[in-house]
């Protein structure tokens, strides 16, 4: 982690007192997860490519191929990843009673493997699966375990940095794609990552506990996000609405930072870890 400047200590500082006998809401994105060598999809360097929409994963064979054998490669590096100090910083900020929840951004499931216990995903989780026709929800380890009998000799790459989230739509590489894909062991139907696509609705019952916890906090916090995307926009609306600050932690801008009533320009795992020393937490 990168050491803290004078100013970004004096601001931390001031979060610290203003989150002191406080309810806060954490809204998170892809920032949180940097430190562990996910890339940052609105950063420098990563493909224009868009990804792979709903409507096209449902109705084509090449790319319910191609999603699943990007999907399997993450899938397994994802397994291998460990939660950054950012994450083990927000669950001590959680056990300690200061946050109403986290609203995340994120897939990666690694709030829940730091401990956190309040985490409203609301593009989803890389950790389950979902039947497109049954609309059965399972855990992904045992697909995993199919997938990998169906194709034993698939190659991997496993470096962080070129996870799929969600499979970019490339035509020529998804034609290319030998891969084979499994059932559902319920209805026989297409089985598709629990994350969402675009061209999907997000999840109303994850975003209206996100609604909630935002309406119960005195502040709102976001990490590592541009909030570019409105997802994040929408968990902050119920605290900002009620008079409550905002804080923003981001490297690079955000969308909000002028409706700011603090900025600090830092990484998240550096002025978390930080954050949490000065709560006690």
């Amino acid at each position: 982690m990168e050491p803290l400047d004078t100013t970004t200590e004096k601001q931390l500082q001031t979060l610290a007192e203003w989150m002191q006998n406080k309810k806060t809401i954490m809204v998170t994105g892809a920032g949180m997860s940097t430190d562990t060598g996910i890339p940052d999809y609105r950063g420098k360097g990563n493909t224009e490519i868009p990804s792979v929409e709903y409507d096209q994963f449902v109705s084509d064979p090449v790319w319910q191929r191609w999603v699943w054998a990007r999907n399997h490669q993450t899938w397994q590096t994802m397994l291998r990843l460990k939660p950054a100090p950012a994450h083990e910083a927000e669950a001590r900020l959680e056990r300690a009673g200061l946050l109403t929840g986290i609203a995340t951004q994120n897939v990666d499931g690694l709030d829940l493997k730091a401990g956190c216990q309040n985490v409203f995903e609301m593009h989803g989780t890389f950790l389950k699966v979902e039947c497109v026709i049954c609309g059965q929800v399972t855990d992904r380890q045992p697909l995993h375990e199919r997938l990998t009998k169906a194709n034993p000799d698939y190659p991997l790459d496993l470096d962080p940095a070129h996870v799929a989230i969600l499979a970019v739509a490339d035509r020529k590489a998804a034609e290319a794609c030998d891969f084979k894909t499994v059932p559902c062991e319920n209805c026989g139907g297409l089985l598709k990552p629990a994350v969402v696509f675009f061209g999907q609705i997000l999840p109303p019952d994850v975003m209206s506990q996100a609604r909630a916890a935002s309406a119960k906090a005195d502040l709102v916090l976001v990490v590592g996000s541009s909030l570019v995307v409105g997802t994040a926009a929408y968990a902050m609306q119920a605290g900002l609405a009620k008079g409550a600050p905002l804080v923003i932690i981001n490297r690079g801008r955000t969308m909000y930072d002028r409706s700011a009533d603090l900025r600090i320009e830092a990484g998240a795992s550096e002025t978390l870890t930080r954050l949490a020393d000065l709560l006690g937490a």
